[in-house]
């Protein structure tokens, strides 16, 4: 029964939030508003009026030869070994564990990494992980298709039992399979739901089925030896099958027959445009077709382009690349492998930066006999990009936002020897952009060099949200051999002299 005056309350309090969250959306628009008018004001008066700031405030050059090397690593060095107590896994384990790795082939290995942490959590015998790689990619490769199969489990042997599929069991006299009981684990799961919901169902049926399994695990755990695991197998385990590390070598053997070269991920595609909402440079027709795409596949959600534009929210044009890296230093002799799908846009969009670098290849045109992009389709073909990139001397990546590709490559390359990342600053580079677009172009290159010299190249950095573990291992993953914090030094049966050389030798 309601209250007197209950009603009357609770109106009054609903009229009250609602006319603070129409005040609170005025403010916002209106700052928005003031950021779009004053932004491209201020930085005109201090880029192209203070001739003594642009000259004598801070370093504004770069010196590109120093990029082609690694970064430097602060005597850092990558190692993943466990350095406390970390016995095998017990002979007898509490059943077996199946999971369904969706999406690409980077959020596939990310998932790889987390079912076997789970196992190790619920001491559970992991099943090879499935790879849905037809629905996304029209690929049936499989994990076995994909990864050195009998690599990734003797890697592991000493942390998680892995088989390529659950046994069959003698009962009663009859031979019958496991039927293992279907889960959906909640996104970013602590690992307590393993260790209790999870685990209680896989006691109760023998095996549990985690569907789908992507990001199903939280990434931040306060424990560094869980951390260390995933980065055994991320870096250690998966490793690609002979063909495919085959074809990668001879591209960039051809690629570095004529000295180094840069990768670039060129995220300037259907998906990404439609997902970021980035419409307004397109025509009509393909406007029409990126909404569609994002009405299909994203949320609802009301997106105006200055603004996203404005806080660097959009992916960069490929001629905002080409101008980056010539405002950088490089010149039109710079090497630059590709790797992108197809662009969206059409030949109007590349033709500014393959102006400004013709040196351009991908997988399909590095060889002109066809071997190689006879050889690279499906998810095969993303494994190539993916280790082009990794044993490239730079890697640009366009839009290191959702982008598992981008983001699990500068992990990667961070633990492979910190090798060289250049990561544009969007939103720091927006208003350097818009202000050219408006031809206040005074100060242009030095703008993008002041904005550049801020971010990191490569070398050890900590992580900060929203920047995923995938993306950065440092400190876990990394030791110092003369450090003076304790928890910081090598362990003396480090893994560094150990590691895969099929993944690691350029």
């Amino acid at each position: 029964m309601r209250r007197p005056g209950e009603g009357t309350t609770f109106k009054k309090l609903y009229h009250n939030r609602q006319q603070s969250k129409q005040a609170k959306g005025l403010f916002y628009k209106l700052a928005i508003a003031a950021v779009l008018l004053i932004a491209p004001a201020l930085y005109f008066v201090y880029f192209a009026t203070s001739d003594s700031l642009l000259t004598f405030d801070s370093p504004s050059e770069i010196d590109v030869q120093k990029l082609w090397e690694s970064a430097d690593s602060g005597g850092w060095r990558p190692s993943s070994v466990p350095r406390s107590d970390w016995p095998p896994p017990p002979s007898e384990s509490n059943g077996y564990l199946r999971v369904r790795c969706n999406g690409g082939l980077n959020q596939q290995r990310t998932a790889i990494c987390n079912a076997v942490l789970a196992a190790r959590i619920m001491n559970a015998t992991l099943v090879l992980p499935e790879l849905d790689a037809n629905s996304y990619w029209h690929d049936d490769s499989g994990f076995q298709g994909l990864y050195d199969v009998d690599h990734f489990i003797k890697t592991l042997q000493n942390d998680v039992r892995i088989v390529e599929s659950i046994p069959e069991i003698k009962k009663n006299g009859k031979t019958k399979k496991i039927k293992a009981f279907q889960l959906r684990p909640p996104r970013d799961a602590p690992i307590n739901w393993y260790t209790t919901t999870a685990l209680e169902k896989m006691k109760e049926h023998g095996a549990i089925y985690l569907t789908p399994f992507s990001h199903r695990l939280a990434e931040e755990i306060d424990n560094p030896e869980y951390q260390r695991l995933r980065c055994r197998v991320n870096y250690h385990a998966l490793v690609f099958k002979p063909h495919i590390m085959e074809l990668s070598h001879k591209i960039v053997d051809k690629l570095r027959a004529q000295g180094h070269f840069m990768s670039i991920h060129l995220r300037f595609e259907m998906d990404m445009l439609s997902f970021a909402g980035c419409f307004d440079i397109f025509s009509p027709a393909e406007q029409k077709i990126l909404k569609k795409y994002r009405k299909e596949n994203f949320a609802e959600k009301k997106l105006i382009y200055s603004e996203r534009r404005a806080i660097g929210k959009c992916p960069l044009t490929p001629e905002e690349v080409g101008l980056i890296l010539r405002s950088m230093g490089f010149d039109n002799s710079t090497r630059i492998y590709l790797a992108a799908g197809e662009l969206f846009g059409g030949e109007r969009f590349m033709k500014p930066f393959r102006s400004m670098f013709p040196q351009l290849e991908n997988h399909s045109t590095v060889d002109p006999s066809n071997e190689l992009k006879d050889n690279t389709q499906g998810l095969i073909g993303s494994a190539v990009d993916y280790m082009v990139c990794l044993l490239s001397d730079i890697f640009m990546p366009t839009y290191d936002g959702p982008s598992n590709f981008a983001n699990n490559l500068l992990g990667h390359r961070l633990y492979s020897g910190f090798r060289t990342a250049i990561r544009p600053d969007r939103k720091g580079l927006a208003p350097v952009f818009i202000d050219r677009e408006k031809g206040r172009t005074a100060g242009f290159e030095e703008a993008v060099r002041r904005v550049m010299l801020k971010t990191n190249f490569g070398g050890p950095h900590k992580r900060v949200t929203p920047e995923s573990f995938y993306t950065n291992s440092w400190s876990e993953c990394f030791c110092q051999t003369s450090a003076s914090n304790p928890a910081d030094r090598c362990p003396t049966d480090d893994l560094i002299s150990d590691l895969n050389s099929k993944e690691q030798d350029t």
